[in-house]
């Protein structure tokens, strides 16, 4: 017999496997040998309360041995001739290619950038010496954007796909199987490269195809249908149908859409900054003591609110983690954060952002579907201009940009290129700063504490999402006007994290098996 039942553990216990056992048995009314084992199946904090609680779910096995928590898919060796190109290697095209597999399908998986080892070598070049490789950066090369930009894997598009299934996978290729019950599941940048090989090789050894410094450069059409792509300019590769996974960075994909008369559209995203705090005011806040316990993590934080109609909220929120540049060309400015799996960075970051609209880049209509992206470029660029022509990021103490003062000196920051103070309530435009500054003092109020001067913003948080949309047909999943193209993920408009783009590449793959 299994039963589940949930259970409150002080952080003491969290760990003791014999008190949840304990606790179980009086819970069920059971003697402690009747019961085989305790599995955690859920677990999250309450921190409502003076003194912060863990509320997990378990499963007792009741005279019969526990089932593992989760089940290995078996991958088998590709017999048929059907294939499918896939434009990027980002979660979007991984786990489009472990289903494609699936289906007996091979994948030829074409990554612009380099394999996960190498990135290093061009993460270190824009950290240390300001150099931006287009090519190979904190957006581009194996696993995409999210590899070395934490591996929070928290979604809310449950509706869409099994969002346990994308879970098995990272943990069958290497994840820990927290992940599998945590509330909100985390692998960290130290881990996930490992794990991102660890799917690459998956794929070729099932008799997939997997090619670095591999862009796409144009597509060869036949009328309203897509027969292949051109890769760096000169080789032509043929499929069933091609993947467009290239996630919300690659900005000449769209241009070359746009060039070959493929449709496609604006759409609504959101700007703003990096804020960061020291991670023990955080955890004081979140978790009313002055030290955290050492069983509870790094807290963090979600808040929101409406300024004149539109959304400001934080975005991305990394505890114990550092601000990065995730610029992809030399002269923009853009950052993003991440943690690795212990969060014990002594600091706390996220994204800070406003709701970007059609009526704030009309400034841009003359590039017609590009406006937005257009818009986007600017604020980036102003960053960039206003760091030195460099990857310093311009910062002000929180409370001098409410007040519209330069700050004389700028807190401690974790942004290894380093910061310089910079009157971002002015230089940022007006619609994104000023609700930036009147949110502030809303979160402020509603988190006491948080409007403080020992924190910071860093400009400019622009990649929250594709200010471009590649439309589909809602059924098929297929371009809406195109044959053989299938757009998914962040970078067409339809995913916004690791879980939800690996799902969406799961349902692409999906509808081209049904199709093919």
């Amino acid at each position: 017999m299994i039963k589940e039942i949930e259970l409150n553990i002080h952080p003491d216990f969290i760990n003791d496997n014999e008190v949840i056992k304990s606790e179980t048995s009086k819970k069920l009314k059971l003697n402690l040998h009747e019961i085989t084992a305790v599995q955690i199946v859920k677990k999250s904090i309450d921190a409502r309360s003076r003194m912060p609680i863990f509320r997990i779910r378990v499963l007792a096995f009741i005279n019969e041995n526990p089932t593992p928590l989760y089940q290995e898919v078996n991958f088998q060796n590709i017999k048929s001739n059907k294939s499918v190109i896939v434009v990027g290697s980002g979660p979007a095209g991984l786990f489009a290619s472990l289903r494609l597999i699936t289906h007996n399908i091979k994948p030829i998986v074409l990554e612009r950038g380099k394999d996960v080892q190498s990135r290093r070598r061009d993460l270190r070049e824009i950290q240390q010496f300001h150099n931006v490789n287009p090519e190979s950066n904190y957006c581009f090369g194996e696993g995409g954007a999210g590899t070395y930009s934490d591996g929070k894997l928290y979604t809310r598009s449950t509706k869409r796909g099994n969002t346990q299934e994308v879970l098995n996978l990272l943990v069958q290729h290497g994840a820990v199987q927290d992940i599998l019950i945590d509330a909100h599941p985390h692998i960290g940048s130290n881990k996930l490269p490992k794990v991102v090989q660890a799917i690459r090789e998956t794929i070729i050894n099932n008799g997939g195809e997997f090619r670095f410094d591999s862009k796409v450069t144009d597509f060869i059409k036949s009328g309203k249908e897509i027969k292949g792509v051109i890769v760096n300019d000169k080789e032509e590769i043929f499929a069933d149908a091609v993947i467009l996974a290239t996630g919300h960075s690659a900005r000449d994909i769209y241009y070359l859409l746009d060039k070959n008369e493929i449709n496609i559209e604006p759409k609504e995203f959101a700007m703003g900054v990096r804020i960061e705090h020291p991670q023990p005011l955080i955890d004081s806040l979140q978790y009313h003591m002055k030290v955290r316990h050492e069983n509870l993590p790094a807290s963090s934080y979600n808040l929101n609110c409406q300024i004149d109609d539109r959304g400001v909220y934080s975005f991305c929120m990394c505890p114990g983690g550092i601000i990065i540049p995730a610029s992809t060309d030399k002269e923009e400015l853009v950052l993003n954060g991440m943690s690795v799996s212990r969060r014990d960075s002594p600091f706390a970051n996220s994204g800070l952002v406003v709701s970007i609209k059609e009526e704030d880049w009309k400034d841009f209509v003359s590039h017609g579907v590009f406006a937005g992206l257009e818009y986007q470029k600017y604020v980036e660029k102003i960053a960039f201009n206003a760091g030195g022509k460099s990857q310093t990021a311009p910062a002000q103490r929180i409370t001098d940009f409410v007040n519209g003062k330069l700050s004389n000196t700028l807190p401690k920051t974790s942004y290894i290129p380093g910061t310089i103070t910079s009157p971002l309530h002015e230089i940022l435009p007006n619609n994104i700063s000023k609700r930036l500054r009147e949110s502030l003092n809303v979160f402020g109020k509603k988190m006491k504490g948080y409007y403080t001067e020992e924190a910071q913003i860093l400009a400019a948080e622009t990649r929250t999402s594709s200010p471009i949309r590649i439309p589909r047909d809602k059924d098929t999943l297929e371009h809406t006007t195109v044959k053989n193209l299938y757009p998914c993920g962040e970078g067409a408009g339809y995913a916004g994290g690791i879980v939800s783009a690996a799902i969406d590449g799961q349902r692409v793959a999906d509808a081209i098996a049904n199709k093919i």
